[in-house]
């Protein structure tokens, strides 16, 4: 089946039936359709938050950490009382924490025993192509021929990089400190891949970092947020076309805008608790879900208590800047520091997500439980780095992301055009400024593989306060218009910018970008 025949049969399915949805515009997530879980849940705030375990490396050697993972069919106590089946990197959701030192290079050895492909893209890496996890770079699971689960839809790729059973992801290091995260990036299948628990954080941190004095230890806690729905036996509810991920991608046709569920998961704990003491607490949001969008705001005693914003998607901010709330899209990771120091024990700070409905407008809650003397600090210098100049810049570029024609069916575009893992969109050259021109119809955050960027404008004028440092993930509301700056260095070959909207993703919002020593173009 070619990739456009598949679109028409996907079409045939029921995603053209949704035609009145393609017409708003406005894509407010609290407006969408939604999954209904069957099962029993817990009440909000009744159960202890988990913080994903830190991996150990196998061994080391005087440059190098190396780990293993192995991808899996598991089950998963999320909701009482029930058993959830997963594919989870060591059979666990979210998947070991894996931290590197940005002085040492990192290999982490991926063993496929799913019964799918799987590619695994480090978010917010600066990688090389053979380990960027680009999408028909498949690896087959154990046992697998390589024509086991046929090419990539119908449209065989001559450059792929595809492996059986096990694989090596190379990361060099040297990128700044930074929260950021690994999970399934297969072509057309992305959704459902991480929907079912493929994703886990990547930590990397220096020496300059640690000197800071920020929170630390316990008190520096990863913070996943995803939303997903759940059938009467506890297992997630997810609306594929095809539920063995093996053939036909995509969904039903009234979530073709992106798969929301009504259950609030941190860390895989739906709606927890934490308990704190009267310190100072860095929190590192990472917004996992497929499709959703939140508001955070932290509640105190009806009044917010304000963060400050430390870090962004690619690391430090120069300095911190305080904030009431902060809205964080799909890929989108900020580092924030929470200060309870303020706060009586016995008082409790509620965590809203002010863009849900219903059941998702509860995110989390931490319970002050103890006085204590804090030694943290947030710097009002954080970190130092290069602003990309505008007049520095030797192009610009226009990526339009649209409804369109995606191989006759109405789907999700670039330009104007469906994915092609084959013919680049762009060919930037290493060490060049370039000015990206980025617009949408509807709501998309925006990803961009191997290097972070800045941004420049929105709509015609400043950036958000929120869009400051390094950024790789951009949220754009429905018609908004943003200009980034970007610079690609040190690994030529070919990557990819898309839609974080894992269903946007999956039903071709996604185009490749060369990178070359050579002339651009």
């Amino acid at each position: 089946m070619s990739r456009r025949a598949m679109l028409r049969t996907v079409a045939a399915l029921g995603v053209a039936g949704a035609a009145g949805a393609w017409q708003l515009s406005v894509d407010s997530p609290a407006d969408r359709l939604h999954l209904t879980s069957a099962a029993r849940l817990p009440e909000p705030f009744t159960l202890p938050l988990a913080v994903p375990p830190v991996l150990a490396p196998e061994r080391r050697d005087d440059a190098t950490d190396y780990y293993r993972i192995v991808q899996r069919v598991a089950n998963a106590s999320v909701l009482p009382g029930y058993s959830t089946p997963i594919w989870g990197y060591n059979g666990i959701f979210p998947g070991p924490t894996v931290v590197s030192n940005r002085a040492r290079r990192t290999v982490v050895t991926h063993r496929n025993e799913l019964p799918v492909p799987a590619v695994v893209h480090l978010h917010g890496g600066h990688v090389p192509e053979e380990s960027d996890g680009y999408p028909t770079d498949l690896l087959y699971p154990v046992g697998g021929g390589m024509d086991a689960m046929g090419d990539t839809m119908g449209r065989p790729d001559p450059s792929a990089h595809t492996t059986i059973g096990e694989r090596d992801y190379t990361y060099p290091g040297g990128q700044p400190a930074a929260t950021l995260w690994y999970h399934d990036h297969r072509m057309d299948f992305t959704g459902p891949s991480v929907w079912r628990g493929l994703a886990g954080f990547h930590l990397v941190t220096d020496d300059a970092e640690q000197r800071l004095g920020l929170p630390s230890g316990v008190r520096d806690i990863p913070i996943m947020l995803a939303d997903r729905a759940f059938d009467a036996r506890g297992g997630f509810v997810y609306p594929a076309l095809d539920p063995t991920s093996t053939h036909t991608p995509g969904v039903s046709g009234k979530f073709g805008r992106g798969v929301l569920g009504d259950v609030v998961l941190v860390n895989g704990v739906p709606w927890p608790a934490h308990r704190v003491d009267t310190a100072r607490y860095r929190l590192r949001l990472l917004n996992a879900s497929n499709a959703r969008v939140y508001r955070l705001r932290f509640d105190r005693r009806g009044g917010s208590l304000p963060i400050v914003q430390i870090g962004s998607d690619g690391g430090l901010l120069a300095r911190p800047q305080e904030l009431t709330e902060l809205t964080i899209a799909p890929g989108e990771r900020y580092d924030v520091v929470a200060d309870f120091s303020g706060c009586a024990v016995g008082e409790q700070v509620t965590v809203y997500n002010d863009l849900g409905a219903g059941t998702t407008t509860r995110v989390m809650r931490f319970e002050v439980a103890q006085q204590v003397t804090d030694t943290a600090v947030v710097p009002d210098r954080l970190t130092e780095f290069e602003t990309l100049e505008r007049r520095t810049a030797v192009a610009t570029r226009r990526f339009a992301f649209r409804q369109g024609d995606a191989g006759g069916m109405r789907g999700w575009v670039i330009n104007g055009h469906a994915y092609d893992p084959v013919t680049p969109i762009a060919r930037p050259r290493l060490g060049e400024v370039e000015i990206w021109q980025v617009s949408t119809d509807l709501d998309h955050p925006i990803h961009l593989h191997l290097n972070q960027f800045q941004v420049l404008s929105r709509n015609g004028r400043a950036p958000l306060a929120a869009d400051g440092g390094w950024k790789d993930t951009l949220y754009l509301t429905a018609t908004g218009m943003a200009e980034i700056a970007v610079r690609f260095t040190d690994h030529a070959g070919r990557f990819v910018m898309h839609c974080h909207n894992l269903e946007h993703e999956d039903m071709a919002m996604m185009a490749t970008f060369t990178t070359t020593a050579g002339i651009g173009a």
